[in-house]
């Protein structure tokens, strides 16, 4: 690969773990409703965003003006991305959730980029991603449970295209805020704006957390979402997602769901089959074409000598 290579490692990783999640959020999801479960994961990651970043930076200030972005892209990407995706897999099937929820993010990213940043996306680039696009597609439908475009769905298939979209203009609009603000920072604001936000929808909630089922998976279960999901992956997406560009890195997204299918396997017993192998290695060789792509050389201006003036 470039010399990008370290930031595409990195999204993998981040991919990885946010696939292995839809695992390991199973057994907290028996104990906790979805509503405090989720607020758990993005609260209790707020002081370890906040004391780290006090660490390594000495401050955690940002500019009044920008509070106000900050809290829009706490609203949308953390609140209600969060709970739409609680709603797409309650009003439609978990295939067609993981299928319009995962394949369109990145393709939405890639076209709205250059409202945002001043990306242009390769013939490489879209060659690479269509690739892992059919990859992706092998892997969710590959499974025993296929698409479903029974008009009983229609609301969650919705929901679930809606969550690839918003979630889009979501990463693209902390690209401007990481050019004046490390990562981290914008990271810690808008999961504090997020956090707030959340809180309300868990107001009748806590009276239905399953307290004699607590147990030390269940505890490991939310520690893996607080600092691998949140805490570590939102950091490491958006350092790696500031240096590759928005529209690249969104097409490593393509790694969850065969690490969904893995985690499945391991900890669930459930089968992989052979299509979705094929599609796991169909996502690799369309995002190792991506990443092989060289950086445009631009030639340096030619000064000219006052003598020649």
């Amino acid at each position: 690969m470039t010399s990008n290579t370290f930031y595409y490692l990195g999204l993998i990783f981040v991919s990885v773990v946010w696939g292995i999640n839809f695992g390991v959020s199973r057994w907290a999801m028996d104990v906790f409703p979805a509503e405090v479960f989720v607020f758990l994961r993005f609260g209790l990651a707020l002081p370890v965003l906040f004391l780290i970043l006090k660490w390594t930076e000495g401050s955690v200030k940002v500019e009044r003006r920008d509070l106000l972005t900050l809290a829009i892209i706490g609203l949308i990407g953390v609140t209600a991305l969060e709970i739409m995706v609680m709603y797409s897999i309650k009003y439609t099937t978990l295939a067609n959730a993981s299928l319009l929820n995962v394949a369109p993010w990145p393709i939405f990213a890639a076209l709205f980029a250059p409202l945002f940043t001043r990306e242009r996306i390769s013939i490489r680039v879209a060659i690479g991603g269509f690739i892992a696009l059919v990859g992706v597609t092998l892997i969710i439908l590959g499974g025993k449970d296929g698409f479903d475009l029974s008009s009983q769905y229609m609301i969650g298939n919705y929901i679930a295209l809606a969550i690839s979209l918003i979630g889009a203009l979501f990463n693209l609009a902390c690209m401007p805020l990481m050019k004046k603000y490390s990562p981290l920072r914008v990271t810690a604001w808008y999961v504090l704006f997020g956090s707030l936000f959340l809180f309300p929808f868990t107001v009748n909630k806590w009276s239905g957390i399953q307290t004699d089922n607590l147990s030390i998976i269940t505890w490991g279960a939310v520690a893996y979402n607080v600092l691998l999901c949140t805490v570590a992956a939102f950091v490491i997406w958006n350092i790696c997602m500031k240096h590759v560009g928005a529209a690249k890195a969104n097409f490593f997204r393509y790694f969850v769901p065969a690490a969904a299918a893995m985690a499945g396997a391991l900890f669930f017993n459930e089968s992989i089959w052979i299509t979705q192998m094929v599609g796991g290695l169909v996502i690799i060789l369309g995002l190792v074409w991506i990443g092989t792509e060289r950086k445009q050389q631009i030639p340096p201006i030619m000064k000219i000598s006052n003598s020649n003036r």
